[in-house]
């Protein structure tokens, strides 16, 4: 049986990090990092963006190059699953009845799209985007497909819905709430986004309820809505969430439910097992100490360079900055901070010039920035969130006063 001193499982962007950054921080035994797909460790962002639209081949995407991990002697073990843990005698069991021995295990798995409840979620021709397979398999698919309905107007739906309107296809969004990007964003940037996808040609279609998926011969034909009516589809892209993938260190005795539950130091309650990523349900600074889950790079990858500190001895809790992004059309989003629980908004710069900000307030302290096209707001508003800044708040949204000067 192999036996490794960290055995890391899941070969995402958290995964890839703790082994880079247990290499990093001088560790000198042996690591193992196992994933379930065939490619070793690749970028998620750009699978609904740059490599969809084919602007990256997937070696521009992968994390290190293939010879980085010999080199730095982490063994990758692909197209392998774990289907249980065994945390008294350390052990891990994989999909082919085999087991792996570890001293520290770093649970990094992330999670598995949403899938619809309705009947047809199964067809070919439905989709989700989550790992290259998947886009592979869409690519193939859109050389002949005109018309692409989008169910759920998140960020991966409408970054989806902006490359297949590039390609020129008739691109529908359905969104059952009544604005895209509803759980993350203040309504002025969702109504500005649903402007842009309009004037570019997309039917984002609000309050939307999809009664069941329609078939011919195997391949999804079409969707059939609440209200009886069935918008013609050669492809169905479904993005509406995740869900943690955790079973096996639930059925252990870890503590969680939506997510493995970790301490500031990413330890789960069981011994020698640590979480990260976006199944990791973690207490944020930034949310006031709540406990979230994060789903972006930023979390995967600050989360694992604090266990591979902590299984280096060196014990640093996890306090990074949130930071996200979104590229739509010729617009980029760059987010900064949490926007839990708000309750006051300023909006800096004129949507219509399509270069903005939305600063979100919380008792008077700023705590997060979505900026469109103003790197300067974004880089500089970090502050007031780091800082946990209150400024005035007709100086936040004046153009002619600089975000710098308002964080002393």
């Amino acid at each position: 049986m192999p036996q490794y001193d960290v055995l890391i499982v899941g070969a995402g962007h958290g995964g890839a990090q703790a082994a880079i950054a247990l290499r990093q921080n001088n560790f000198e035994g042996s690591i193992a990092l196992l994933g379930d797909e065939p490619e070793a460790p690749y970028e998620r962002p750009p699978l609904s963006k740059e490599y969809f639209s084919g602007e990256r081949s997937f070696e521009r995407i992968l994390i290190r190059p293939l010879a980085f991990w010999a080199e730095r002697d982490i063994d990758l073990l692909l197209e392998r699953r774990v289907i249980a843990v065994d945390p008294v005698e350390h052990l891990v069991t994989l999909g082919d009845g085999s087991t792996i021995g570890y001293g520290s295990l770093v649970w990094a798995t992330g999670g598995a799209p949403r899938t619809l409840t309705c009947s047809g979620h199964d067809l070919k021709g439905v989709h989700s985007v989550r790992t290259r397979a998947d886009v592979d398999r869409m690519l193939a698919e859109t050389r002949t497909a005109r018309d692409i309905i989008v169910i759920g107007g998140g960020y991966i739906g409408l970054e989806a819905a902006a490359v297949l309107t590039k390609m020129g296809k008739h691109v529908t969004v359905l969104e059952a709430m009544n604005r895209v990007l509803a759980r993350v964003a203040a309504e002025p940037l969702s109504r500005f986004y649903e402007a842009e996808h309009r004037a570019q040609g997309v039917d984002i279609r609000l309050s939307a309820r999809v009664d069941c998926i329609n078939e011919s011969d195997g391949w999804v034909s079409g969707v059939r809505m609440h209200d009886g009516s069935i918008l013609p589809a050669d492809m169905v892209i479904v993005g509406i969430g995740i869900i943690p993938a955790v079973e096996p260190l639930i059925v252990a005795g870890a503590t969680g439910g939506n997510g493995i539950d970790v301490d500031i130091f990413c330890q789960t309650s069981l011994p020698d097992v640590y979480a990260i990523g976006d199944c990791a349900m973690h207490p944020n600074p930034f949310a006031d100490g709540a406990p979230i889950r994060l789903e972006s790079v930023q979390n995967a990858n600050d989360q694992a360079t604090v266990v591979a500190k902590a299984i280096n001895g060196e014990a640093v809790p996890y306090q990074a900055v949130p930071w996200f992004w979104s590229n739509q059309y010729d617009l980029r989003l760059q987010t900064v901070g949490l926007s839990l629980g708000y309750d006051n908004i300023v909006q800096r710069g004129d949507p219509a010039t399509r270069s903005f900000s939305i600063i979100y307030l919380k008792s008077g302290r700023v705590i997060a920035l979505d900026c469109v096209n103003a790197t300067k707001d974004y880089v500089q508003g970090k502050a007031l969130v780091v800082n946990r800044r209150s400024p005035d708040l007709h100086q936040l949204a004046d153009l002619g006063i600089s975000l710098k000067t308002l964080v002393a």
